[in-house]
């Protein structure tokens, strides 16, 4: 691999100052302007782009193409295989033959689709014809994301040297500088952690890159990165091809193309806002005060998979992980003011499946491809509707089979009829027994109460803070291996019968206008 000219080489610099995280954390309140873009998606179909064909053809075509027939170069073809992917995905199909062509491309998708590999591949393949030092950028919205993609890269690069850096917050700034000063051949990066480089690193510009990636578009710029990513457009070459992949089609996105794609190829493989066909979606009508109940039943009930359940707070994936680890069961917190490290070990832990439960905020539902999600459990209604596709994205991927879960209490219910619009589709109801479910309430009410000791010691322990880093110190302190239990009722009979008694006839009942009038 030939390297850049002499003069970029000049000596490295950083600031010790105290890094920015600001830019970098997971943010739990998105815009106000959801709701509109939610209604506006549901009843627009000007942004459907439709170059998927019928599933029948897709399926055949699917069977003919290979990785070869791309035009990709045989190393990266041995690669995939090595990777065992045996076929290329729709979006690869559609995408890659463009990009080799030397044309920016948009890539509508949805989760789980293959996307990395649609925009890894012809920027690898194009590195091997013209090799060169700074050659690709790949900005995305959290450090999780930008991880994977980097693994990605080296894992279809291992053959042929590509040297990558994953440059994002929550890292120390000075030993990332040291890896850019080497020079690597991708740089993937979150933008506020970039723009502290750009502006701090003597000698650091991105003056060669031939190739820009935004994956995730619409999670960038919903995470109000807009003038990060002004800064780093601002600074690169005008000659170069820009790949934007987004699972939506926003007003921000299409600002964002309009600025920095020429005469982009537009690529849809789904139809908008699609969940894939394996996955078996369903819905629970539940009174919010024995939400801990339910989910704990459904773990019982289900148990032997694997779960990533879904919360709308920091505070509340801590307080969730401790009454299930209360209750035997193998739970571990993500969110996004955990420090980057024990993020990556949650994570990592979940993976390798010595956890087999994860209970996270939205900063894990984009992006991330955990292969044995079995279960997704929306336990917090998610707020903004298309955040709904993304989390039970995380399961039912290539093909695989999978179910999502979504607790509905009688507050949530504009925002779960807001999701069934989005889908234009009713979800089934869920089955579960009340007295089989009202029979653990006695368990898990001790094991809240444990919970909420075990919560204030760790706020104490951080002087009154743990309300908003309780994760840090909480994340790795099971006593167990992981082997899940079937949770047995207390006294036999189950002493919570009595308390869910006057609501019995309405659960699990759709009863709407009752809901509305709770509200």
């Amino acid at each position: 691999m030939s390297e850049t000219s002499e003069d970029e080489q000049t000596q490295l610099q950083t600031s010790d100052d105290d890094e920015d995280l600001s830019g970098e954390e997971e943010l739990e309140d998105g815009d106000n302007d959801h709701v509109e873009e939610d209604n506006e998606a549901a009843q627009s179909g000007e942004d459907k782009l439709s170059n998927g064909s019928e599933p029948e053809d897709d399926a055949a075509e699917e069977q003919k193409l290979t990785w070869k027939d791309l035009g990709l170069n045989e190393a990266l073809c041995q690669a995939c295989d090595e990777l065992k992917w045996k076929a290329p995905s729709k979006i690869q199909r559609e995408a890659i033959p463009v990009a080799l062509q030397g044309k920016d491309v948009i890539g509508l998708a949805e989760t789980g689709s293959g996307k990395t590999g649609a925009f890894a591949l012809p920027i690898l393949h194009a590195l091997l014809e013209n090799p060169q030092r700074y050659f690709a950028l790949v900005l995305t919205p959290t450090r999780e994301l930008a991880f994977q993609i980097g693994e990605q890269f080296e894992a279809l690069g291992s053959g042929i040297g590509i040297k990558c850096c994953v440059v994002v917050g929550g890292m120390d700034m000075v030993a990332q500088g040291l890896q850019l000063a080497k020079k690597p051949h991708i740089i993937i990066a979150t933008p506020g952690r970039l723009v502290d480089h750009l502006e701090n690193m003597k000698g650091f510009n991105l003056k060669a890159i031939k190739y820009l990636v935004m994956d995730e578009a619409d999670r960038i710029l919903n995470m109000d990165f807009e003038v990060e990513l002004d800064k780093i457009l601002k600074v690169l070459p005008r000659e170069r091809r820009t790949f934007l992949f987004s699972a939506t089609m926003t007003k921000k996105v299409k600002k964002l193309q309009r600025a920095s794609l020429k005469d982009p190829v537009k690529i849809e493989v789904s139809n908008k806002y699609q969940t894939v066909e394996q996955l078996q979606q369903s819905y629970l009508f539940i009174p919010v005060k024995y939400k801990d109940v339910y989910l704990v039943h459904i773990l019982n009930e289900l148990a032997g998979n694997s779960f990533m359940i879904f919360c709308s707070t920091c505070n509340n994936t801590v307080k969730t992980a401790l009454m299930l680890r209360a209750l035997g069961l193998a739970a571990i917190p993500l969110h996004g003011q955990m420090s980057q490290n024990k993020r990556l070990a949650a994570l990592n832990k979940f993976k390798t499946k010595n956890r087999s439960i994860l209970i996270s905020t939205d900063v894990a539902s984009r992006g991330l491809d955990i292969p044995h999600v079995d279960v997704v459990v929306n336990f917090d209604i998610p707020t903004h509707s298309k955040d709904y596709i993304h989390r039970v994205g995380r399961t039912a991927r290539a093909g695989r089979s999978g179910k999502a879960i979504t607790l509905v209490s009688q507050y949530d219910i504009e925002l779960y009829q807001r999701i069934e619009h989005l889908l234009g589709k009713q979800l089934t109801l869920y089955k579960c027994e009340e007295d089989e479910v009202m029979a653990l309430q006695e368990r898990v009410a001790e094991a809240q109460r444990t919970a909420k000791l075990e919560l204030k010691d760790l706020e104490d322990t951080r002087g009154g803070k743990g309300h908003k880093r309780g994760g840090d110190n909480n994340d790795d302190s099971e006593n167990f291996t992981g082997a899940r239990k079937r949770i047995k009722p207390m006294g036999g009979t189950g002493g919570g019968h009595k308390p869910g008694a006057g609501g019995r006839k309405s659960f699990g009942k759709k009863n709407w206008s009752k809901g509305k009038q709770k509200r």
